[in-house]
């Protein structure tokens, strides 16, 4: 039987991350604060790029422990510049440095991150009817309100649209598009048969 999933994996890897993780609901704080410095470090990259950096991304951040990161010196951010298993951008190395800060103000603040992100959908996925990959916007007001907040509370690299994408990474939106099985699996629409056969593929 072929399966039907969304146009833009290509690679293997690419459909891997698709079919088990990309829009799935996120609610670990780690695990948040890496999809959004994945997302920022991929700003002008293909996401295939960045998945392929990713395993040395976890190694360079610490496993993205955030009270870790916010900790990191000059010396540090001027070895990530020497390491050619992530993005040698300064601005985002030193960004994302920032944003860890930030990250965990926030987290002090509100009780977690997942609890203050979550906060931009109404606390549940949203469910598109997407039939095309070209149907999906840049941005919406949602991603609009995440990173003006963002912006506002010290965070760097979260501009709607890489905030956006960070929303469908994390499953705040549910973008496959309508003809994919996993819009079908994370809608809620597929049996548990169908659901246990796909996992155990």
């Amino acid at each position: 039987m072929t399966i039907r999933r969304c146009s833009w994996p290509r690679t293997e890897l690419d459909i891997a991350y698709h079919d088990r993780e990309w829009g799935v609901p996120e609610h670990d704080d780690r695990a948040l604060f890496e999809l959004l410095t994945l997302e920022g470090a991929q700003a002008g990259l293909s996401w295939s790029t960045i998945l392929k950096k990713r395993d040395a991304y976890r190694e360079a951040f610490a496993d993205f422990d955030a009270a870790r990161v916010a900790r990191f010196t000059s010396a540090q951010v001027e070895k990530l510049m020497a390491n050619a298993g992530i993005v040698r951008n300064r601005l985002k190395i030193e960004s994302t440095i920032t944003n860890a800060s930030a990250f965990l103000r926030v987290a002090d603040e509100e009780g977690s991150f997942d609890r203050y992100v979550w906060r931009f959908v109404g606390g549940t996925p949203l469910q598109s009817q997407r039939r095309r990959h070209g149907d999906i916007p840049a941005t919406t007001p949602e991603s609009d309100a995440m990173s003006k907040d963002l912006k506002k509370r010290g965070f760097r690299f979260v501009g709607s649209t890489i905030c956006y994408a960070f929303m469908q990474a994390a499953g705040m939106v549910n973008d496959h598009t309508t003809d994919c099985f996993r819009h079908r699996e994370l809608s809620g629409e597929a049996s548990g048969s169908e659901r246990a056969r796909r996992t155990q593929a």
